[in-house]
């Protein structure tokens, strides 16, 4: 069973459980990741747990959750400055650093596809008018070699200051959803219905196919088993986003969303919108529908399976391979679609020209339009306020953090974050 970990040895002295990481998908949306990253390492901090240990020794991330998790990973010999790290880049980021935000750029990949579009498919026949994506997100490549120093990885996992390190991505190719991981010890790959893993030295190209949001960013080649498959953004078909962790050893999970657990019908109480959706409401009904409900239905199955292993008596459990799981789940309070609609005019205008045509409006009050927005909006102004939510929501959950890993709450307050600095005002 995928969801529990094997027992201790007899007669073993208790040991602080291994702690696994999963950061999950969302583009944008993953600046709110790192904001929660900072308010546990200031909790950390008051609480006297050290500075310099790494307290995830099992990294896990999907998506734009991959590129933190791996930023995360190649900083484990000192989490707090890995963080900072993170956390600069993602407060000074703009849509240029990430894809192609010029109107050439534009021209050469959205201008296509939406040409295409309205003067018919016929013109596909010719290959050169055939585009990839919507965006060209070469930028990111550069931006991943600053940001994410992946040659770090084999030593600081030989020298014990992470167990291991994995990204997922989904084959176009072959239709699997591949776990790529890189661990301290040799492990047998995992193989269920759809779904396998691998064995790899982690490369920016896992990243960059890990982050390829379908449609929106173009396919990246990877070597699997001798020959070359394209992969794209590792939420699709991702039907069990934690069981890499627990595989990998975790037996303790903590989970940072990029989207509320359950979203509610409508914030505003107003009647749903009438007329036929545009394509930007139906893209990013269908981004949501691949970023956040796999986890949410993953997380409801662990908790019943907790639920379950709790009914048998622990002297049955101590004999059998079975273990739950502790779980902690940190995800945004408020809906990212309406902080998303009120940054779309910070967008640059080739994007929002672009974006207009799909029906995303820099009008404010379209909540609905600005849902696509929300997963491409790589603008300091909405990911630092994605950040200053994570670390909010954090704190606000102050008693749970410090109880999941076992630190003693001085109670001490916590200095404030300027908003445009990664260090303590």
């Amino acid at each position: 069973m995928p969801a529990c970990a094997g027992p201790q040895a007899p007669g073993a002295a208790p040991e602080t459980p291994a702690t696994g990481l999963l950061l999950t998908g969302g583009g944008a949306r993953a600046a709110y990741q790192v904001g929660v990253l900072e308010a546990i390492a200031d909790l950390r901090r008051v609480c006297g747990a050290g500075r310099q240990a790494n307290p995830f020794p099992i990294i896990t991330g999907t998506s734009a959750g991959a590129i933190n998790a791996a930023a995360l990973a190649s900083g484990a010999d000192h989490f707090d400055r890995a963080v900072q790290r993170m956390a600069r880049v993602w407060r000074q980021i703009h849509a240029a650093q990430v894809y192609g935000a010029d109107s050439l750029s534009v021209m050469r990949s959205g201008a296509r596809w939406l040409t295409l579009m309205s003067l018919g498919w016929a013109l596909a026949r010719w290959r050169r008018m055939r585009p990839r994506s919507l965006l060209d997100n070469a930028p990111l490549e550069r931006l991943l070699v600053r940001m994410v120093p992946l040659a770090r990885l084999p030593r600081l996992i030989r020298k014990g200051h992470l167990r291991a390190l994995a990204v997922s991505a989904s084959s176009y190719s072959s239709g699997e959803h591949v776990t790529f991981f890189e661990s301290a010890e040799p492990m047998q790959p995992w193989v269920r219905s759809q779904r396998k893993a691998m064995p790899d030295r982690i490369t920016h190209q896992h990243l960059l196919a890990s982050s390829a949001i379908p449609f929106i960013f173009p396919a990246k080649g990877l070597t699997v088993d001798g020959h070359t498959e394209y992969f794209g953004d590792g939420s699709m078909r991702q039907s069990a986003p934690m069981a890499p962790a627990i595989h990998l050893g975790a037996e303790r999970i903590l989970v940072i969303g990029a989207g509320r657990m359950h979203e509610p019908r409508d914030d505003t109480g107003a009647s749903p919108a009438a007329g036929y959706p545009t394509l930007a409401q139906m893209a990013g009904h269908a981004l949501s529908s691949i970023f956040l409900d796999a986890l949410a239905v993953d997380v409801e199955r662990m908790q019943r399976i907790n639920q379950t292993l709790a009914l048998i008596p622990e002297e049955r459990r101590r004999h059998s391979a079975l273990r739950p799981i502790e779980l902690l789940v940190i995800a945004p309070s408020q809906r990212l679609d309406a902080m998303a609609a009120r940054h779309v005019g910070d967008l640059p205008a080739p994007i929002r020209t672009m974006l207009g045509a799909l029906g995303v409006s820099a009008n404010m009050a379209d909540v609905r339009g600005a849902a696509l927005a929300s997963y491409l909006l790589f603008e300091a102004g909405y990911t630092q306020e994605l950040m200053a939510l994570g670390r909010a929501d954090t704190l606000a959950m102050r008693s749970q953090v410090c109880r999941f890993f076992g630190w003693s709450d001085s109670g001490a307050a916590i200095p404030a974050r300027h908003r445009g600095s990664a260090a303590n005002a």
